[in-house]
């Protein structure tokens, strides 16, 4: 009978399904020429007896710590979030288990510190979530030996990634507002040395250029409602655009609220158009026209490159398409007003 003060062992499943201690093991570690009844009656106790292995022993043993280790600095933002949920589902569907680390800054120093943190988990492939270039470039610097992911499709990242492609979603959204017959957009861009930012910021500038419209400096923002409001009410004090194209929902979302408090109306006088789609977006006055970006997609696809590579297989850079979602804060531009 198991002692239930303490949890139960590899031993006590032995003793429950009949069998030594190597073959429950053996099951365990998936190992063939077990019969199926062997297994099953193994597989039973553990069951019963809510067993659970010792992964740190397993590690002894095998030599494989069947985890991933997962460097983020951006983790409580809708994308990275919903791409680690999806990471951290397609390695337990694998048989893997994550271990994740969040930059406390940007600098050598503190990447040096959470990459020393997570190899001393014995992690067998890493899956880097990394938004700034001076990262990227301190990850180039670190010289990491074990299979590893970014999520970025800018190409600064030498190796392996996975993410959207960037630049056409911000052509998406530009060229729509030029579609409904927009001529003077603004863009408000994240925060200078972000990749997605500079990205954004090309492909709006790239579409503008392609239509032989006027192009601007964009506003670099820091993806905040804040700003988004701020920047609205700098530059609704001038008037000389029709339509916006922010870096990012959330950014939309205040310049939204200057339109709301100056009594501008959204889309009949400006149109706004966001990035990413997070799930509020469908719900701001008005509703949102974005970008889509699927994120969990992104998560997905990263740990199956990853976990080939781990296995000696192979990976490159993959891209996923963006979509546009058109909702009701874009309209047809205004007429001009007529000159005297």
């Amino acid at each position: 009978m198991v002692d239930r003060v303490r949890a139960p062992n590899i031993r006590d499943v032995a003793r429950l399904a009949g069998v030594s201690y190597q073959t429950v093991s053996r099951v365990l570690n998936d190992s063939p020429n077990i019969r199926d009844a062997t297994k099953d009656r193994v597989l039973a106790a553990i069951d019963e007896l809510g067993y659970r292995p010792n992964q740190a022993a397993r590690t002894l043993v095998t030599s494989r710590s069947q985890t991933i280790g997962v460097l983020t600095s951006m983790s409580v933002h809708y994308g990275p979030t919903t791409a680690i949920n999806a990471l951290e589902q397609s390695a337990r569907d694998a048989g893997y288990r994550m271990s994740l680390t969040t930059l406390a800054s940007s600098d050598d120093a503190a990447i040096r510190s959470s990459l020393d943190f997570l190899m001393s988990q014995g992690i067998e492939g890493l899956v880097v979530i990394a938004p700034q270039e001076r990262i990227i470039q301190a990850l180039e610097d670190a010289a990491i030996t074990i299979p590893t992911i970014t999520l970025d499709t800018s190409g600064r990242a030498s190796g392996h990634s996975v993410g959207v492609d960037q630049i056409a979603g911000a052509r998406l959204a530009t060229q729509h507002l030029i579609d409904l017959g927009h001529t003077d957009i603004v863009h408000i861009a994240g925060p200078r040395d972000w990749i997605e930012a500079d990205a954004r910021m090309r492909g709006y500038l790239q579409t503008l250029s392609d239509a032989d419209l006027r192009t601007r400096a964009p506003i670099l923002g820091d993806w905040s409602a804040g700003f988004g409001y701020y920047a609205g009410k700098e530059l609704l004090r001038y008037r000389d655009f029709t339509a916006v194209f922010a870096g990012n929902d959330q950014m939309a979302l205040g310049f939204l609220h200057a339109c709301r408090e100056l009594g501008i109306r959204t889309p009949e006088e400006i149109s706004v158009v966001g990035f990413d789609d997070i799930p509020e977006a469908a719900h701001f006055a008005p509703p949102l026209t974005t970008v889509r970006q699927d994120f969990a997609e992104i998560g997905r696809q990263a740990m199956t490159m990853l976990l080939a590579l781990i296995g000696g297989g192979e990976g490159e850079l993959t891209r996923v398409m963006p979509e546009l979602v058109v909702r009701s804060s874009t309209a047809s531009a205004p007429p001009a007003p007529l000159s005297l």
